[in-house]
């Protein structure tokens, strides 16, 4: 099962890749030289924050969607 966190993807001119940020989740964010692999990078941070949260005994922000901001 796979967390249904918000990420967002967008290229950086000044990184030479796309950028991947997860909002709800302070500091999670990864990078690709293409939109498909800033995904799957993101996708593997995710769990990643998640595990180490867990492990830290830190608050898990539930998924919510859709932000109104974005």
């Amino acid at each position: 099962m796979s967390p249904k966190y918000e990420v967002i993807i967008y290229w950086s001119k000044e990184d030479e890749a796309f950028i991947a940020e997860v909002p709800e989740l302070p500091g999670c964010a990864a990078d690709g030289p293409s939109y498909a692999e800033a995904l799957a990078a993101a996708e593997v941070v995710i769990r990643e924050w998640l595990e180490t949260a867990k492990a830290l005994g830190r608050p898990i922000p539930e998924a919510r969607g859709r932000l109104a901001y974005a």
